[in-house]
């Protein structure tokens, strides 16, 4: 135990090293104060959309008290509430949450362009992400590793140390080693865990998902330390050491991954939301200028059960102004087929680049831990779409049968209701992470005995 002791008082008595882990600590503690002030913010805009949208739904209410309304008018007046709230664990990887809608106000018009019509959030402010536990844990820690370890060998050679330090340790030298090491990546995780720990217990998000962060997070530094150990164990010169890892940290996080996504990009090509919110709201008001029949027939192809009902007299019709609506995303649901299933499959794509590049295989790891990655975003659309058709298919009766819209009608309509993403998460990658790290540690252990093997 006092070798321990000994040890750390070492490593506490350099202050590049205090240096380094203060810096740590206080950036994973700004990094979760940035996260839980951006969940709340979220928490509290959801809340004043519900208040606002109560008040709203009251309003619009009081105008069914006497003889009832047309269907059409409660249908186009009235916005309906859909929202996505943050799960507890959201503050630790924000994913896709601060550039992607979870709150939208849907009306009976047609969905494709209600879906879309939030995104436009500026790419270039988008492109650094987010300041969250995730962009600590993946770009900032390898370099307190760096800085931890680019000396360990490399200082005692300089300093004339490592062959008496190597002999003394007699047949215990990879004791000393490890000793060193261990002390070393306890310290960072205490750092970089600290304040993650504190977050959870605020947020009670305490399940097996938290557990799993923390699993990613051991695996990651653990990661970062092998790769450190070896390099170190590979160099004659401190500084040759830090450049070596420091080459390494800007091709295995920045490099790699950039070129990994424009290729992805580049091979799975994918439009915008917005040029498909365009695409039918164009159809939509090419319907002004088309016979009423021709848009009934499009909508008639999808809905065949209301053919038979009467036929619209009169330049307007509120049956014929929302089947215009429908047909409009009748006719854009291929292409938002292709969408979604492009960013499904560079989601894929990118899944399989973090079999080989750790970051990668980390960030989506978390993202989909705290369900803020494409798959949850996906999930509240599939939502939104659901309760959109539920409104449609409630309103359709009084529509296409004329019948009034009484006040028991507008208190029956249908209501949004939340419900959790049920994403897998890719077990795989975890997998794959964790064979990399022992792989990686082995290497390390190895080059370690040769460097330090007494001649």
């Amino acid at each position: 135990m006092s070798l321990w002791r000994t040890e750390l008082a070492l490593i506490l008595r350099s202050r590049m090293a205090v240096a380094a882990l203060s810096l740590l600590l206080a950036v994973s503690a700004a990094a979760i104060i940035a996260g839980l002030h951006t969940v709340s913010l979220q928490q509290a805009t959801i809340a004043r959309a519900l208040q606002t949208q109560a008040g709203e739904m009251a309003t619009q209410a009081a105008l069914h008290s006497g003889e009832g309304r047309d269907a059409g008018d409660t249908g186009y007046y009235t916005f309906h509430a859909t929202w996505d709230p943050p799960s507890p664990l959201a503050f630790a990887a924000l994913g896709q949450r601060d550039v992607q809608p979870y709150l939208l106000r849907i009306r009976l018009l047609g969905l494709q362009a209600q879906l879309y019509e939030s995104e436009n959030f500026n790419p270039e402010l988008a492109l650094a992400g987010a300041f969250d536990f995730a962009f600590v844990l993946i770009y900032l820690m390898p370099l307190v590793v760096i800085a931890l370890m680019h000396d360990l060998i490399t200082g005692e050679r300089e300093s004339g140390r490592l062959r008496l330090l190597v002999a003394t340790a007699a047949g215990d030298a990879r004791g000393l080693w490890r000793r060193r090491i261990l002390l070393r990546i306890g310290l960072v995780l205490g750092a970089l865990l600290l304040p993650l720990l504190i977050g959870l217990a605020y947020t009670g998000a305490l399940g097996w998902q938290a557990r799993v962060v923390i699993i990613i997070s051991v695996l990651y530094t653990t990661l970062w330390f092998a790769v450190s150990a070896w390099a170190a164990a590979r160099q004659r010169s401190s500084a040759t050491s830090a450049m070596l890892m420091i080459g390494i940290w800007l091709t295995v996080t920045l490099l790699l991954p950039t070129l990994a996504n424009a290729l992805i990009n580049r091979a799975v090509p994918a439009g915008r939301g917005v040029d498909l919110m365009l695409e039918q709201r164009q159809q939509v008001h090419a319907g002004w200028d088309q016979p009423k029949e021709e848009t009934f027939e499009r909508f008639f192809r999808t809905h065949p059960e209301w053919r038979g009902t009467p036929p619209v007299a009169g330049r307007f019709h509120w049956k014929w102004y929302f089947a215009m609506h429908q047909a409009g995303d009748d006719g854009v649901a291929d292409q938002a087929a292709e969408y979604r299933n492009s960013l499904l499959a560079r989601q894929r794509w990118t899944d399989r680049a973090g079999w080989v590049l750790p970051g990668v295989a980390v960030q989506g790891l978390l993202h989909r831990l705290t369900d803020t990655d494409l798959h949850a975003q996906l999930a509240y659309q599939d939502r939104v779409a659901s309760f959109h058709k539920a409104l449609r298919l409630y309103f359709y009766p009084y529509l296409f049968q004329e019948r009034p819209f009484m006040r028991a009608d507008f208190d029956a309509m249908p209501a949004y209701a939340v419900r959790p993403s049920a994403g897998s998460l890719p077990w795989l990658s975890l997998l794959v992470l964790a064979m990399l790290t022992v792989l990686l540690s082995a290497l390390a252990a190895r080059g370690l005995r040769r460097a330090t093997a007494v001649r």
